[in-house]
């Protein structure tokens, strides 16, 4: 046992404070997702959207990595830890972790709305309307919307194939394309799913739930696995 691949989701973030991204009734902090999170609503009023980041960035700004960001981080003492994470903030980063695979962007950057590759970072909380590029087209929040390619899928994939243990972290494993990673780990390789509820997950021969939030789950987890390495 030496890789470990941990696929995390908004639950482990939500225990520092950050919203999750899809409440019970649809919306995300109030809003429809067609109007903040797709081409489609950012081409109808960018006002909108970029306001709607803006306040997002400043709450993650503010949240604080909790115990479970922590454990995930501190388990690199001992193992080879790839994090893919479906989130946008930096908590895993703050907390340690230096392996982090964003297949969803970042929320602390900006990029040009016409060349993808123009990504810029940044030290204010805000993206204003007439703010550009330097090829002079409006930037945006360097956010993968709903309708658009992962282009850091391919690489998740890889990771996944050679996880020795996955841990599937505060996530409903709903959101496609990131769910279909358990797809491509080895059969044989065990998989913890930490979440207070029990994300549907196609029968395995490994399969481990530990129904609890990430903040007590996570370093559950990390303690069993390395008593394992001991042995």
């Amino acid at each position: 046992m030496k890789k470990i691949v941990a696929l995390t989701g908004a639950g482990i973030s939500a225990e520092s404070g950050l919203a999750t991204f899809r409440a019970s009734d649809g919306l995300w902090e109030n809003h429809r997702i067609e109007d903040v999170a797709t081409p489609e609503g950012w081409a109808k009023d960018p006002a909108l959207v970029l306001d709607f980041y803006n306040q997002r960035r400043a709450a993650a700004r503010a949240a604080r990595p909790n115990a479970g960001h922590r454990a995930l981080a501190a388990l690199e003492d001992q193992f080879e830890v790839v994090v893919i994470t479906q989130n946008v903030d930096d908590l895993h980063e703050r907390a340690g972790s230096s392996r982090v695979l964003h297949l969803h962007g970042k929320l602390l950057e900006s990029r040009s709305s016409r060349y993808e590759s123009l990504v810029y970072p940044m030290s204010s909380d805000r993206i204003e309307l007439g703010e550009l590029c330097e090829r002079g087209h409006q930037l945006r929040p360097n956010i993968v919307w709903f309708g658009e390619a992962v282009p850091l899928m391919e690489q998740a994939m890889r990771e996944a194939a050679t996880a020795d243990v996955l841990l599937v972290i505060g996530t409903s494993l709903q959101v496609y394309p990131a769910a279909g990673l358990v797809d491509y780990v080895p059969r044989a390789t065990p998989v913890y799913i930490i979440d207070p509820g029990r994300p549907p997950l196609a029968s395995r021969s490994r399969l481990h739930f530990i129904t609890e939030p990430a903040t007590t789950g996570v370093p559950r987890v990390a303690a069993e696995l390395r008593a394992l390495r001991a042995r």
